[in-house]
């Protein structure tokens, strides 16, 4: 009897130790081993992403047919996604896809693969389904034998006999229990109290001797000691996660095992469920760490996608010169984006597509316009050829004025036309430049001589400043037609060497101030100077008369309008009423009309004197 009390003292405590263990996950080992034969036809590292179609089609098939449930069940939905992302990507490339919401009237080339995959999957659904009620009845199944199990040990209990023939067959029933697989789940933690409770009336009432007893406990207690020292190794394992199914496994064992000595039970029980205490805390710590780790991702991946989609809705103003920058912006996004880790399983995939679909969109605008850009700089090309064909025609010509025009003419039209491809640029530049340096090349050489006659310029004007400078006044219309008639002179030469140009301009303006500083316009005198100047350039530079005709039409824009304002002011004048106010007005106009008189009369020697020498 005592005996019994002990044994059921010691049971009751190791009730409360396994009432903290979970019933065993079934089926891991089986589960781990059908791992091993999938990695025949498919290896967890394999990237799907970078197989074809028909190779995922194929792969797929082959483990249906295999018939491998738990490897189906790891490795269906990872194919199922690379199918459909390989699909879209080929579409994409093949210009099959299209946007969501726009009608599809395109024949559809992927139709027959994507329904083989459909058919595929849609076997794979109905033999998981089969699958699960085989499991299902399998459980049921099971629950009857350990029922069953614990029947027979009731039964033991009630034959009480010997123990020769009672303990074999209890350590028997033991070795059935663990190998019979797992229960329906709703019934798991029943049937494992029943067992438990029927362990424990066959502790407390087997009549087992004190020193078999004794040994027992000794070979649990030692087997719980190992258990401790695998969880506490297991503390710091980096991995927490593989710690945490670990410890799994040691739960599995500690359930196992009999009872130990009551002195040493609190002890051993305390000892492993602080290793296990650590070990859960480290896993909630891990994926706890994981989940903010997923938030912070995805909020990072969804300002790469707002910061791609702002690059994508600036392509509809974007000048030709961005379009490096931009791909290199598109270039760092991706950069950042492969830096950053995955979010959660839920949201990876739709904020994927959305950054996929703006890269898709830029690249896809930038292949657009390098196609356009191209067949325009083709056009560039060829005409720029015409423009090389139109400067070969001439570049022997010697007629200098209207060719030079020609040639310039054609250099601006060459600065109008966009660029061409670089492997051509050069040699197209190089060949109509070869035809114009042809020609001024040959014009230069003509017009070599003309150095003689700036230095044939120099003396005359030297000799009409000392002509200036001797000048005696004759009174003020004299001095009036003298000094017209010295400047005329003077705007009629050409050209002098540049280097003393501007030591004879301050002679002259010197002279010229020392007899008639009075009477001198000295403003219209630049202009009929630069009149002049415009004139014996484009008579002796060959660059043609074009500034000095548009100079013309200027001064005879000018000299019309001057004329109708005149005519406007002489109208207003007689309504004017006699008084003394208005008397004060009409002489201001009369000034006006004078000054505008005086002024047409300058216009018209300007224009005369262009007329004259074209």
């Amino acid at each position: 009897m005592e005996e019994k009390t002990t044994a059921l003292n010691a049971q009751e405590s190791e009730t409360a130790e396994n009432q903290q263990v979970t019933e065993p996950v079934a089926e891991q080992s089986e589960a781990a081993q059908n791992e091993d034969q999938a990695q025949e036809i498919l290896d967890e590292k394999t990237d799907l992403s970078e197989k074809s179609l028909n190779e995922i089609l194929s792969l797929f098939e082959k483990m249906i047919e295999k018939g491998d449930q738990q490897a189906l069940y790891k490795f269906a939905e990872p194919i199922k996604a690379a199918f459909y992302k390989v699909l879209r990507k080929e579409k994409i490339a093949s210009g099959a896809f299209v946007e969501i919401g726009q009608a599809d009237t395109q024949p559809n080339p992927f139709e027959d693969v994507e329904k083989a995959f459909k058919d595929l999957y849609a076997r794979y659904k109905v033999s998981r389904s089969n699958f699960n009620q085989e499991m299902q009845a399998k459980k049921e199944e099971n629950l009857t034998q350990k029922l069953g199990i614990i029947e027979a040990i009731n039964n033991l209990l009630e034959k009480a006999e010997d123990m020769n023939h009672t303990l074999p067959t209890f350590r028997e029933l033991q070795a059935k229990w663990k190998s019979i697989g797992s229960v329906p789940q709703e019934k798991a933690r029943q049937v494992w109290d029943q067992y438990n409770r029927t362990m424990e009336k066959f502790y407390d009432f087997l009549k087992i001797n004190k020193e078999f007893r004794d040994l027992d406990f000794k070979k649990n207690y030692e087997a719980k000691v190992e258990l401790c020292m695998k969880a506490e190794k297991l503390v710091d394992d980096k991995d927490a996660v593989k710690a945490f199914e670990e410890l799994q496994k040691l739960h599995e064992e500690w359930k196992e095992l009999g009872p130990v000595s009551k002195d040493k039970r609190e002890e051993i029980w305390l000892r492993f469920k602080e290793a296990t205490s650590k070990i859960n805390k480290r896993h909630q710590e891990y994926f706890t760490n994981i989940k903010d780790e997923h938030k912070a991702n995805l909020k990072a991946k969804n300002e790469l996608c707002a910061l791609a989609e702002e690059v994508v809705a600036a392509l509809e103003k974007v000048e030709p010169g961005q379009w490096n920058s931009l791909t290199k912006r598109i270039g760092e996004l991706q950069e950042k984006w492969k830096k950053i880790g995955f979010a959660s399983k839920k949201d990876n995939q739709k904020v994927y597509v959305r950054f996929r679909t703006a890269c898709d969109k830029f690249y896809q605008a930038k292949r657009q316009y390098y196609a356009d850009f191209k067949s325009l700089m083709q056009e560039n090309l060829n005409k720029k050829l015409d423009l090389c064909q139109q400067a070969e025609k001439i570049k022997d010509s010697q007629d200098w004025k209207k060719t030079t025009d020609q040639l310039i003419n054609l250099q601006n039209v060459w600065k109008t036309i966009g660029p061409v491809a670089r492997k051509q640029s050069e040699a197209v530049w190089k060949r109509f430049r070869a035809a114009c340096d042809e020609f001024f090349t040959n014009k230069a050489k003509h017009f070599g001589s003309e150095d003689e006659k700036f230095d044939e310029n120099l003396r005359a004007k030297k000799a009409l400043i000392e002509e200036i400078e001797n000048y005696q006044s004759q009174g003020a219309e004299s001095d009036k037609a003298a000094l017209e008639e010295f400047i005329n002179k003077w705007n009629s030469v050409g050209f002098v060497p540049f280097k003393e140009k501007e030591a004879l301009q301050k002679a002259y303006d010197e002279a010229l101030n020392k007899h008639f500083e009075a009477i001198r316009d000295v403003d219209a005198e630049k202009k009929l100077g630069r009149i002049r100047r415009l004139i014996t350039d484009a008579k002796t530079s060959g660059r043609g008369d074009r500034g000095i005709r548009l100079e013309r039409e200027k001064l005879l824009n000018k000299f019309h309008k001057l004329e109708t304002d005149i005519a406007t002011l002489e109208n207003n004048m007689g309504f004017f009423a006699k008084s003394a106010n208005a008397d004060k007005l009409i002489e201001e106009i009369k000034q006006k009309i004078e000054a505008g008189r005086q002024e047409l009369k300058s216009l018209e020697q300007k224009i005369k004197m262009i007329d004259k020498e074209f």
